[in-house]
């Protein structure tokens, strides 16, 4: 999600690593809500969403199924300051899926905050900045020098798709099918009502979301697999292998 900015934003460092945010009074702060639905395969995902009249969107690293690649490496401070805060800092460089495309690749650097308490029911809701950047190399050795490290890469491929404009109901609503190396997911996010209509219409209920990240999911799936991924303390995991296909 690209989020609009109503005013700049100010960051300060705080004892332990984690950023406060000092955004000048009266400023509002963008948010992410959303939730995963875990879909069986991409192919009947793909005419699940068909049926509700959804359609690929065009994307700038992608062809024309609108399906790209994303490589995602997550900074922290050596000490996860950020994670022990709940916060990310995600670099992300997207690039076309298919061999010999003319797509061009995009990079995107990412500021997620805590999530929300479990007042807000079943959905996942943080403040989230995001702004393209012109150099993944340069962008990454920037943050190398700032002191943190990429301690933390996955990678997927994702296919965005939007409902017509006459689904007046889903204005705002984002609808991210992600092929991951833990299964396919269909991430929803935006209005919380034009959510829950998606996910009805497709099949779902609020029993069935899922507010994990990826990072999360992987960890289960490591676990479940055998290898030990010890939590060092909260949000602050040892020894995890990174998230990526087998070659």
């Amino acid at each position: 999600m690209i989020s609009r900015w109503d005013a700049p934003t100010h960051y300060t460092r705080a004892a332990g690593g984690c950023l406060h945010n000092t955004l000048p009074e009266g400023s509002s702060i963008p948010k992410e809500i959303e939730v995963k639905l875990r879909m069986r395969d991409a192919a009947s995902a793909r005419k699940m969403l068909a049926k509700i009249g959804a359609k690929p969107v065009r994307h700038a690293a992608a062809g024309k199924d609108g399906r790209f690649h994303e490589l995602n490496i997550l900074f922290d401070t050596p000490q996860g300051g950020f994670a022990r805060h709940g916060q990310l800092l995600r670099l992300r460089v997207e690039s076309p899926a298919a061999r010999g495309s003319k797509a061009a690749s995009r990079a995107v650097l990412t500021y997620k905050g805590p999530a929300e308490g479990p007042a807000k029911g079943h959905f996942k809701i943080r403040e989230e900045y995001e702004v393209v950047v012109a150099d993944a190399e340069a962008m990454h050795r920037i943050l190398e020098s700032l002191g943190l490290r990429g301690w933390f890469r996955y990678e997927k491929f994702r296919t965005a798709f939007s409902l017509p404009a006459s689904a007046r109901w889903a204005a705002g609503l984002q609808l991210d099918l992600d092929e991951t190396p833990v299964g396919v997911f269909l991430e929803l996010e935006g209005p919380t009502a034009a959510i829950d209509r998606a996910a009805r219409e497709l099949g779902f209920t609020p029993s069935d979301y899922i507010t994990k990240d990826y990072l999360f999911l992987h960890i289960e799936q490591c676990r479940k697999g055998g290898i030990i991924v010890p939590q060092l303390a909260p949000g602050i995991v040892a020894g995890i292998p990174d998230m990526m296909f087998q070659k």
